[in-house]
């Protein structure tokens, strides 16, 4: 019955994906940063910000990319959503169960799929990047290609990431990051600077982003000003 209900849910919360961003624009901006890895069939991986993860359920999907997933309850429902867009879903996290999460990305990664990583998940602080996160790319030799994401209009969720849900006709606009490579013997500070080194990037593009889109929305929490966002 458990099953029956995440499952229900699941292909509820996907339905309403995809209805949602039938009627949204999209705008790409750096395609070729993560194009010519797929081009000569090298695996990524791909972080961004945990509030900006519905968006790219919806413009990724049926891509088979392997996104890591709590093994909690509400894990569950995110699993099922992600699933019917043609994700693989790993459970795991890099906080209880690291170790069984990571191994499962590396192996992935060794079969051929791109990699989905929220370095700010899952439970915060938002916009602040873990460099655990970095662990996957380094054990896995991949390169990582950050992704900045914004919405021209939407609702905030009052939760702890911000999660950015766009309105109907608004803009979404993806803009993919030069990429960044981890050394197979980088030190824990290296991965340190790598990832404060994205972690301004995304969080300085975020602004840029929503300044070129007329009252587009900032998915870090410190950027307010012309924004047509409503908190629920």
């Amino acid at each position: 019955m458990i099953r029956l209900k995440f499952g229900l849910a699941g292909l509820v919360g996907a339905g309403l994906v995809r209805f949602l961003f039938t009627f949204t624009r999209l705008e790409r901006i750096g395609v070729e940063n993560y194009q010519q890895f797929r081009n000569s069939g090298t695996p990524i991986l791909f972080v961004f910000w945990h509030g900006g993860l519905l968006p790219l359920i919806h413009y990724h999907r049926q891509e088979g990319i392997a996104v890591l997933t709590s093994e909690h309850r509400d894990g569950e429902y995110v699993t099922q959503i992600i699933q019917h867009h043609g994700f693989r879903a790993v459970r795991g996290s890099f906080t209880h169960g690291g170790a069984k999460g990571l191994r499962g990305l590396v192996r992935a990664a060794r079969s051929g799929q791109d990699i989905a990583l929220t370095p700010d998940g899952p439970r915060g602080p938002t916009g602040v990047f873990k460099p655990g996160s970095l662990l996957v790319a380094q054990i896995g030799r991949l390169p990582v290609v950050p992704i900045s994401v914004t919405a021209s209009s939407g609702w905030r969720l009052r939760s702890w990431d911000k999660f950015l849900i766009p309105r109907l006709s608004s803009t979404v606009r993806l803009r993919y990051h030069p990429p960044r490579f981890v050394g197979k013997n980088a030190t824990r500070d290296e991965l340190e600077l790598i990832a404060a080194d994205i972690e301004e990037e995304l969080n300085a593009a975020t602004t840029v982003l929503s300044n070129q889109i007329p009252g587009s929305s900032s998915q870090t929490p410190v950027h307010h000003r012309h924004q047509h966002v409503k908190h629920i």
